[in-house]
């Protein structure tokens, strides 16, 4: 079932804060894993129905379509209705916050400001990794982030997590952000501005940002999966967090389905495929979604403490460009935001 749910977009930095819940720990410990596991699979009763937002323009979320047809989500006695979103992931973000869904994928560069300022929204699970690109023309003078000192980015938003990215990553080199001119355009018109010259290069997330590079024989610059960020999730899991304080075992179950569904995926690339397509706008034919799907890490499924290695990998990052408080406890930050969801 399908359920439309139209939410105001913030900005990372600008979500306001009448929307903000008051954080809380987990209160309690989970169960040990397999115990839990079972208790979750030997469930007799009627379904639990829970609301998960995903956004059909993404392909990261090509697993919940993945899960709910292959039915992992009825593996684990869930009824899942899709909340649509066609918007940021923050907006995301504050739907599951404000309890209008219960968890749905998102990036964790999107969403660790507002969970530093207090969002009730747990990271159960990273889902994958390698779906930002920065571009540039086939016969461009930059050849590497190195290149970026004093060049027009075109960005889709100046919080966006593709902007926090290179951003980063032009920071790592000593370079200083701000001697990048990040310009904001929409992500359709990237192409456009990039043949005007108005930038020098465009930095956006997939599926538009591969379609821009097949479709207009651009060279890639730089991706957030090489290097350092190889084996870090980009997007992740979040739950409501008085689901995962109140109702732990049903928290475990959504996580369970959806590593079900990702590492199904990562081995059923043109399968998934074919599930999605339909889905995303623009009539981009299965075969691409398929090669997209295979350059993301969905097989990569961190939890619990391997999670929150990650996120203080990426605390530490936002730091560095001033997008987190300098006197924010990253470690205590992320033990907050990430519990162990499977015990």
């Amino acid at each position: 079932m399908n359920t439309n749910v139209q939410t105001r977009a913030h900005a990372a930095r600008g979500i306001s804060r009448r929307a903000l819940l008051r954080a809380a720990t987990a209160a309690g410990l989970a169960a040990p894993l397999g115990m839990l596991g079972s208790r979750v699979l030997a469930a007799n009763g009627a379904p639990r129905t829970y609301k998960i937002a995903w956004s059909q323009t993404a392909v990261c979320q090509s697993p919940v379509s993945v899960a709910l047809e292959r039915g992992f989500f009825d593996k684990y006695n869930l009824k899942v209705e899709r909340i649509n979103f066609s918007g940021s992931t923050d907006q995301l973000l504050e739907a599951i916050a404000t309890g209008h869904a219960d968890g749905g994928i998102g990036m964790a560069l999107r969403w660790l400001k507002p969970l530093e300022q207090g969002f009730d929204v747990k990271l159960a699970v990273g889902t994958h990794g390698g779906c930002m690109r920065l571009l540039t023309a086939a016969d461009s003078p930059i050849k590497s982030v190195q290149d970026l000192k004093g060049r027009r980015v075109a960005v889709s938003d100046q919080a966006s997590p593709v902007k926090n990215f290179f951003a980063i990553r032009v920071a790592q080199l000593g370079i200083d952000p701000e001697s990048v001119d990040w310009r904001q355009y929409p992500q359709d018109l990237f192409g456009e501005v990039l043949r005007k010259g108005e930038v020098d290069a465009i930095a956006g997330d997939d599926p538009l940002i591969y379609t821009l590079r097949e479709d207009n024989k651009l060279r890639e610059i730089a991706t957030n999966i090489e290097g350092d960020y190889e084996n870090r999730t980009c997007c992740v899991l979040g739950l409501r967090g008085d689901l995962v304080r109140n109702d732990p075992e049903s928290a475990a179950a959504i996580t369970r389905a959806v590593i079900d569904a990702q590492r199904w995926t990562a081995s059923n690339p043109d399968e998934t495929a074919r599930i999605f397509a339909p889905y995303v706008p623009g009539k981009v034919p299965a075969e691409r979604v398929a090669a997209i799907l295979r350059s993301h890490s969905h097989g990569h499924a961190s939890t619990g403490g391997a999670l929150r290695e990650e996120i203080v990998g990426y605390a530490k990052d936002l730091k560095t460009i001033k997008v987190l408080s300098a006197n924010l406890d990253i470690n205590k930050y992320a033990q907050a935001v990430v519990p162990n969801v499977l015990g």
